[in-house]
C-alpha cells in the first residue's frame, strides 16, 4: 500500500520495549481466554486482534463479520479478503439494528442500541460454537472518546484485549506492520451511520446514498495514489466532504470537481461542499461536548 495517511506512523521492522511487552501481553490475555469470537469488523484494530488471536489459538478463534446496511459492501469485501490472509476461520451474520427505533431515530447514543443488537447477536452464537468470550478491537485511544458502544459491550461481558494491554491507535498501525499485515496503514472506517447529525433519522436509503458518495471519492483518491482518511458527511440532503486539512489544496487542483459534483448529484445530493477545517475524527461529537461543558 501506498502510505499517504496524514499524522502517519513511523513504520518499523523492530519493536521498541513497551511495544513489545504490550504485544506478548496481548498474547497472553488471548492464550488465557483460550477460544475466542472475534467482532471482526475489518478495520485495523479488530483485524489486529483476529491476527493474533488465530497466531496464538488456531482453530480457536474464530471472526464473525456483522453485516447491515451501515456497512459498505467494499468495506464487507476487504474484511473476507483480510480474514482469508489470516487464515482464520470466518461467519458473516446479519444484525437488524435498523429496525430499532431507539437507532434509527439517531440519537446521541445510538452507538449504544448498535452494538447491543451486535452483541446480543454474537454472544449466542458464541455460546453455541462453544467460544469462551467474544472480543473486540476496542483500543486504549477509545477509552477517552465518547464511545456509548463500549457499556453495551461491557454488559454482555465482551472482552476489548488490546484496551486491556494498553494498545494505543497508533500501535495499532505499529503491530500490525511488525506483523505483515499489508493494510497496516488502512485508513479507519465507521458505519455510515456515524455520516449523520444526531437527531437526524437514518433510513437504508440515506446509508446507501452516502455510501455511494463516499464510495465513490475513495475511489477517486485510490485512482490518484492517495490514501487518507476521508468522509462524506450527510446533512439533509447536503454532503459535506471531509479529507485532511493539509490535502485540501492539492485535491482542488487535481480533482475534476465538474464530475464529482455531478455524480454526487446523481446519488441525490442537492449541494455538496468541502469542509475547510479538514477531516477530524469524531467531528459531530462536538456538539454532545459542547452540551455537557454548558
Amino acid at each position: 500500500m501506498t502510505q499517504n495517511l496524514s499524522n502517519a506512523p513511523i513504520a518499523s521492522d523492530r519493536l521498541d520495549r513497551q511495544l513489545e511487552t504490550k504485544l506478548t501481553q496481548l498474547r497472553q490475555i488471548l492464550a488465557e481466554a483460550q477460544k475466542v469470537l472475534v467482532a471482526y469488523s475489518g478495520g485495523i484494530d479488530s483485524t489486529l486482534v483476529a491476527k493474533v488471536a488465530f497466531d496464538v489459538l488456531q482453530d480457536r478463534a474464530c471472526a464473525v463479520t456483522a453485516n447491515s446496511p451501515s456497512l459498505l459492501p467494499a468495506d464487507l469485501d476487504d474484511a473476507k479478503m483480510q480474514a482469508r490472509a489470516i487464515g482464520i476461520e470466518h461467519q458473516i451474520v446479519a444484525t437488524a439494528e435498523m429496525e430499532n427505533p431507539n437507532y434509527t431515530s439517531n440519537p446521541i447514543n445510538r452507538c449504544y442500541f448498535c452494538k447491543s443488537e451486535l452483541h446480543d447477536t454474537l454472544k449466542p452464537l458464541a455460546r453455541s460454537l462453544g467460544y469462551e468470550y467474544v472480543v473486540d478491537g476496542l483500543n486504549a485511544d477509545d477509552l477517552h472518546d465518547y464511545r456509548p458502544g463500549i457499556m453495551a459491550a461491557k454488559e454482555r461481558g465482551v472482552r476489548s484485549p488490546l484496551a486491556e494491554a494498553g494498545i494505543t491507535k497508533l500501535e495499532v498501525r505499529q503491530l500490525s506492520h511488525y506483523l505483515g499485515l499489508p493494510w497496516w496503514d488502512k485508513p479507519s472506517q465507521p458505519c455510515l451511520s456515524s455520516r449523520f447529525p444526531y437527531g437526524e433519522n437514518i433510513t437504508i436509503e440515506k446509508l446507501q446514498r452516502v455510501g455511494r458518495a463516499e464510495q465513490y471519492l475513495r475511489n477517486l483518491l485510490r485512482d490518484a495514489g492517495w490514501l487518507w482518511d476521508v468522509r462524506v458527511r450527510s446533512i439533509g440532503d447536503t454532503a459535506r466532504i471531509e479529507i485532511p486539512f493539509e490535502q485540501i489544496p492539492k485535491f482542488i487542483n487535481n480533482i475534476n470537481l465538474t464530475n464529482l459534483i455531478a455524480a454526487f448529484r446523481e446519488f441525490g445530493f442537492t449541494a455538496i461542499t468541502l469542509d475547510l477545517e479538514g477531516f477530524r475524527s469524531g467531528k459531530l461529537n462536538d456538539a454532545i461536548v459542547q452540551t455537557f461543558q454548558t
